[in-house]
């Protein structure tokens, strides 16, 4: 799939539009399937059990009663919407939105809505009465039977958005949410342990002078071809990308570096912009650390004095760990890779399993060095980190976690505690991290 396609496809994915304009599309086509199958069935209407049957003021009054309140619900749909959006962007994380925008079930709701308000009116449209234009009466029975019977799935619809949506606002299913999708990507994208994943790491670039390559328009770094690249150099060549996807790209920066020099760099200036994608929003298309940064923020907002919500730290806490082990029990895409003819792209600006580490914890725990119950969730979750790298043949990845374990000890020691609540604090990382406890 190219990068154009694949953002086109996110941003599907994420909007609000696309799937309620399908189902106006589908509700005009059921309309002109039902008139026409009315229409085919002709005097054998009458022939139709009662329910069915409609007089001209009766089919009109139904149509309009549906069309009146299918519209409503979708306005009330839009409006539920947007709230919660608004409530679990203040009270957990902007970031998370990300995820609430991918939910199928209210973009479904509001599609079903707005598409039997589409369809109720192309009905409308066709009832005539006796009066009209001095034509016979014409009373789809069968699509107003339609009608009525979309309007109570709507109805019913509603009551189902409505409770989809209070259990969305739920820490634990926003935190599930962000997490699923995470550790989904890591597991599609990234090789068990020696798979081969990490791959030759010499970062040394060829002798001489590179030619930089400048990023021609700004946003976030969504996506970028490695084959693309590896293209912008004849054979033996040397690509070496400067940022890394996930970062914002500044238009002007560099985007990467190659050697040897290109014979036209305008040529190659406009391949590398065909190489990646930039666009307004920060996504998770090739950037797992962009949902470990989502569970990191909901913990920090937890932390923050205006909130002071420990318990919300803890199970984004657990939940980065859940994470982050799946990271770790990985091999992360290779920083070096190599390409025909002996092309070779460079990534040293990548994330390492330390960095991601890093990521997870490092803010965190400066916020909790005060907080002697968050500090002993790190410990639990640093611990079962640990022994999961262990129990895989792979212990070498556990330094990190030792460390942060080691920062939050620290911390905690040069804060204001009470002796009993920095003892206790001592009592979790001895039982954790003492030496019979990390022993592999």
């Amino acid at each position: 799939m190219s990068l154009r396609v694949s953002a086109f496809v996110e941003r599907v994915r994420t909007s609000l539009f696309f799937v309620p304009m399908l189902f106006v599309l589908g509700g005009g086509v059921a309309a002109y399937g039902m008139l026409e199958l009315d229409a085919a069935i002709g005097e054998g209407a009458t022939d139709l059990p009662f329910v069915l049957r409609s007089s001209v003021d009766g089919a009109r009054e139904i149509l309009g009663v549906v069309a009146s309140a299918t519209i409503t619900v979708a306005g009330i749909a839009f409006s539920v919407s947007l709230l919660v959006i608004q409530q679990a962007s203040s009270q957990f994380s902007p970031r998370v939105v990300h995820s609430l925008f991918r939910d199928p079930f209210n973009r479904r709701v509001m599609g079903l809505s707005v598409g039997t308000f589409t369809y109720c009116l192309m009905v409308l449209r066709a009832v005539r009465g006796p009066l009209d234009e001095g034509i016979e009466p014409v009373i789809p029975n069968l699509a107003v039977g339609m009608s009525a019977v979309l309007g109570v799935v709507s109805i019913l619809a509603i009551v189902a958005f409505i409770d989809h949506n209070a259990h969305t606002l739920d820490v634990s299913q926003i935190l599930s949410n962000v997490t699923a999708e995470t550790a989904g990507q890591i597991e599609r994208t990234w090789q068990e342990a020696g798979a081969g994943g990490d791959g030759d790491c010499d970062m040394s670039p060829p002798p001489g002078q590179g030619h930089t390559v400048v990023f021609s328009q700004r946003g976030w770094l969504q996506q970028l071809s490695s084959e693309r690249l590896l293209a912008l150099v004849p054979a033996g060549g040397t690509v070496r990308i400067e940022t890394a996807v996930g970062r914002y790209a500044v238009k002007g920066a560099p985007l990467c570096t190659v050697w040897p020099a290109p014979a036209d760099p305008a040529v190659t200036h406009e391949q590398a912009d065909d190489s990646v994608q930039v666009g307004k929003a920060r996504t998770m298309q090739q950037d797992p650390s962009y949902g470990i940064r989502q569970l990191a923020d909901v913990a920090l907002i937890a932390l923050s004095p205006g909130v002071n919500d420990p318990t919300t730290a803890q199970e984004a806490i657990f939940h980065l760990a859940a994470v982050l082990r799946e990271a770790l029990v990985r091999d992360l895409p290779a920083r070096v890779e190599h390409g025909d003819e002996g092309r070779r792209l460079l990534r040293p600006e990548d994330h390492s399993h330390e960095t991601l580490v890093e990521l997870a914890f490092d803010e965190i725990r400066r916020m909790a060095t005060d907080m002697p119950t968050v500090c002993i969730y790190l410990f639990e979750a640093l611990r079962l980190l640990q022994d999961a790298v262990n129990d895989v043949g792979l212990s070498q990845r556990a330094s990190p976690l030792r460390a942060q374990a080691d920062h939050v000890l620290a911390g905690a020691e040069r804060a204001d505690l009470l002796p009993a609540d920095l003892q206790l604090v001592r009592a979790a990382y001895e039982r954790r991290f003492g030496d019979a406890a990390s022993s592999p």
